[in-house]
């Protein structure tokens, strides 16, 4: 649902963007033609159309946005950020005004364990044995 969703947001997207652009600006040179006389779409007609189709657009991109925005607050679990690491307590968290539980082997130990893996690969290998250069001062 939420894929069909997206791509129907992105359709909507690029046609408000195509249809902003194909509008005659008012001043200035900021648009695609530059402002200029003899545009791509001339009359009342045509702007009555771009101006209507971009307040279609609009309207179905907050739509498509609210329902995305919707759907994955619908979707959404609680969880803890704490769910899946390594070590993690899987005691429920104690009363209010009650101190926590510090469990044996928490998180803390594993990431000090895996620092220490860490440093202990990454230790720089020992200069081979050999004559001394002497170095310039």
């Amino acid at each position: 649902m939420q894929t069909v969703i997206i791509v129907i947001h992105l359709m909507v997207v690029t046609a408000l963007v195509v249809v902003v652009l194909l509008q005659r600006s008012e001043g200035g040179a900021l648009g695609i033609g530059g402002g200029g006389g003899g545009g791509f779409f001339t009359g009342r007609g045509q702007a009555n159309a771009l101006t209507r189709a971009t307040a279609i657009l609009a309207t179905l991109f907050f739509i498509t946005s609210i329902a995305l925005t919707w759907y994955a607050a619908y979707t959404r679990a609680p969880k803890s950020i704490l769910e899946g690491a390594p070590g993690a307590p899987s005691a429920p968290i104690s009363a209010p005004g009650a101190p926590p539980a510090l469990p044996q082997g928490g998180l803390l130990n594993e990431l000090q364990k895996l620092q220490d893996q860490k440093g202990q690969q990454s230790a720089p290998p020992a200069a081979p044995a050999g004559p001394q250069v002497p170095r310039s001062q």
